[in-house]
């Protein structure tokens, strides 16, 4: 498999256009998402493309003003909330600490449903008053626009694409569906894992039913948080013959964010250009006073200490231990943090409020990266081949950095406060997570170099295992002898109970 670069990227929405000096219409999503979108749009502005972005009003990195986009302000009083994940982090932590109970898990579950139910609600309201906006809807018309890029984890690209009836692009890993490939492509689940259940393409026979239930599972989740949502859109706007997902199905390329270095290996499509750690780039030059406390480690290195676009800070506890942990080390540490200071911070530890991430993962002296695995922050890992300590909180965090312990390139701690620097030391001095990471980092540069990483698990299947039939079999005596019992029991109480009543009379 080739890799793919962004300007390659770039041709396909060339071709699209079919001139020079395209004009495209941009559907982020705020967020980490808006990072990948902003490379494109600066590469695309670039190479002489004219580009233009619909954002919400009160996005929160998406800007109006941009020396690389035109932009269209849509008014918005709803989406992501800020506050909203910082509670989230913190009640995790707290579940975390003081032990997991089936309810409080089951209460945190139901609030993130409910949060992404609420963030389709609020994009379609969006996408109602931009349909119904004709000075709006006159200004996109007129331009004719080439085509749409759009982010699907967000539905109002696709149709926004669909009521301009232009081609569609997608940048994408996530839709609003799911992971990406599990809308287009032929998805096994006899070996292709679904994100959430922790798998690996080799499983064993519990694995592979633990694989169908969570399908299942996220099946019924979808159902009840965007399917009403997005049918009864598509239908107010056009009609019963128009189906929400084959709008998404129907999109012309879909530009995937990842590859297979991250990704198992699994079926895929003639129109998915693979484009995993685009935004990655060789490192530059530090800015001075940083550069000078990285060589201050001298040959002890540097860890480095993110979690992401959305989470600056923790609770107050939970980072005077991590810095306590720091502090034990002979290591430097550039640590992304913006909360109060800690009081066991050590003088080893350098707290700022935002670092250069992909510069300071190519310097040869960072050891070790401690991060929440975003996608970004993990292909940024591979490219420049650091070895992570993972800290999954939240969405995808904990399936990526399990495809990473799976590969021998990660370590994964669920509870910060008591094995961290024992879990850290082991990173640090345990060799095969560095090489390891190298050797993936080897492949993601240069594809061409074999192909083992690329074998399905497909032919060394039994036709039973391949379509799942002893999963399906077992699922469906489980279900049966399930509702024996219950039948039973109700039927055994309503014969005690008539009998109680003729006794009675």
């Amino acid at each position: 498999m080739p890799h793919t670069s962004p300007f390659g990227l770039l041709l396909v929405l060339c071709v699209l256009s079919g001139i020079d000096g395209g004009k495209v219409l941009v559907f982020p999503l705020d967020g980490s998402h808006w990072v990948n979108m902003k490379v494109l749009i600066e590469e695309l502005h670039s190479r002489g493309h004219n580009v233009t972005v619909l954002r919400a009003s009160n996005s929160w990195y998406i800007k109006e003003e941009s020396p690389f986009y035109n932009s269209i302000t849509i008014p918005n009083t709803g989406g992501f909330d800020e506050e909203f994940f910082g509670l989230l982090i913190g009640r995790l932590l707290k579940i975390r600490r003081e032990g997991y109970s089936i309810w409080s898990r089951l209460q945190l579950e139901y609030e993130i449903i409910m949060m992404f139910k609420s963030m389709h609600e609020d994009m379609m309201q969006m996408m109602e008053r931009m349909l119904e906006d004709k000075e709006i809807m006159k200004s996109i018309q007129d331009v004719q626009y080439d085509v749409v890029l759009a982010d699907p984890a967000a539905g109002g690209g696709a149709i926004l694409a669909y009521k301009l009836n232009i081609p569609l692009v997608f940048n994408v890993r996530w839709t609003i569906q799911g992971e990406g490939h599990f809308a287009i492509a032929p998805s096994p689940l006899s070996y292709v894992p679904v994100p959430g259940a922790e798998l690996t393409d080799k499983m064993s026979f519990l694995q592979r039913v633990k694989n169908v239930m969570t399908y299942l599972f996220t099946w019924f989740q979808l159902a009840v948080i965007a399917d009403p949502i997005f049918t009864s859109f598509c239908l107010k706007h056009f009609g019963p013959s128009v189906n929400y997902f084959s709008l998404f199905q129907d999109a012309d390329i879909w530009l995937m964010r990842n590859d297979f270095t991250f990704e198992f290996p699994r079926p895929t499509m003639p129109n998915i250009v693979y484009m995993g750690g685009f935004q990655c780039k060789p490192a530059k030059p530090l800015p001075a006073d940083l550069e000078e406390f990285v060589q201050s480690s001298g040959n002890h290195g540097v860890i480095v200490m993110s979690l992401g676009t959305l989470i600056a800070q923790l609770p107050q506890d939970v980072t005077d231990d991590i810095a306590a942990a720091f502090a034990q080390l002979p290591q430097k540490v550039i640590w992304r943090y913006t909360g109060p200071q800690p009081v066991t911070l050590g003088n080893n530890t350098l707290l700022v409020d935002w670092l250069p991430q992909n510069d300071l993962l190519g310097h040869p002296q960072i050891t070790v990266f401690v991060a929440h695995g975003g996608t970004n922050g993990v292909q940024e890992a591979i490219y420049h081949g650091v070895p992570i300590l993972g800290v999954p909180l939240v969405f995808d965090q904990p399936d990526n950095l399990f495809r990473m312990e799976a590969k021998g390139t990660a370590k994964i701690i669920l509870q910060l406060w008591t094995v961290f620097l024992e879990a850290l030391k082991e990173v640090l001095h345990n060799p095969s997570y560095k090489e390891n990471m190298q050797r993936l980092s080897k492949l993601h540069h240069d594809q061409n170099r074999g192909a083992p990483h690329l074998r399905t698990r497909s032919f060394r299947m039994f036709w039973i295992e391949y379509y799942s039939i002893d999963v399906v079999l077992t699922l469906m005596v489980t279900l049966l002898i399930f509702a024996f019992v219950i039948a039973y029991i109700i039927i055994y109480v309503c014969v005690v109970l008539f009998r109680k009543k003729v006794k009675h009379e």
